[in-house]
């Protein structure tokens, strides 16, 4: 983010974020986000900063599942412009189209309605978290077999240790807060 508008949205975020420990496994510090959700004036300034940064650059949103979601739908609503829904395979009714991609054992799929992207619309992917940017990855590649302009990947949490923005090169990502 710009600095300007990345540390107001750091500070919203920072500030509105609960660390769980051993979760969901031992030794994984889980960075909830569910406070920032609940906190209504936060929430609602995190989704203004988030518009005023795109307005005029995208034609549409498109959220991953599931926290994306969370973050997208606002965000279109207020640009005035459609949400995408990215999902997890089977999630969606067809046609779909899907793209697999490598987790640590074995793989995963996300699929997309190729008739909901406008072919050249320009969407920006938002989701909670960059991790490894194997979602992210996945989506990026689905949507622009749907005929889209990807812009960009804005998320919340940027997890640097596991390496997500690599699988990104080329466009722009930007993260909230980093840890």
């Amino acid at each position: 983010m710009s600095n300007e508008l990345g540390g107001r949205i750091a500070k919203i975020v920072t500030s509105n974020l609960r660390e769980i420990p051993d979760f969901p496994e031992p030794g994984v510090l889980f960075r909830d986000i569910t406070p920032l959700l609940a906190n209504g004036p936060a929430f609602h300034e995190l989704i203004g900063i988030l518009a005023d940064r795109y307005r005029g650059r995208i034609d549409a949103v498109a959220g991953l599942e599931s926290r994306g979601f969370i973050l997208a739908a606002p965000l279109a609503t207020t640009l005035g412009i459609g949400m995408l829904t990215v999902r997890k395979a089977g999630k969606l009714p067809g046609p779909v189209i899907g793209v697999d991609y490598s987790l640590e054992y074995g793989t995963a799929r996300m699929e997309a309605r190729p008739d909901s992207v406008r072919d050249g619309d320009r969407v920006l992917i938002v989701d909670d978290v960059l991790a490894t940017g194997g979602t992210a990855s996945a989506s990026v590649q689905l949507l622009r077999e749907c005929g889209a302009e990807v812009v960009g990947v804005t998320v919340l949490l940027e997890l640097e240790k596991l390496g997500g923005r690599a699988k990104l090169e080329g466009l722009p990502v930007e993260s909230a807060v980093c840890f």
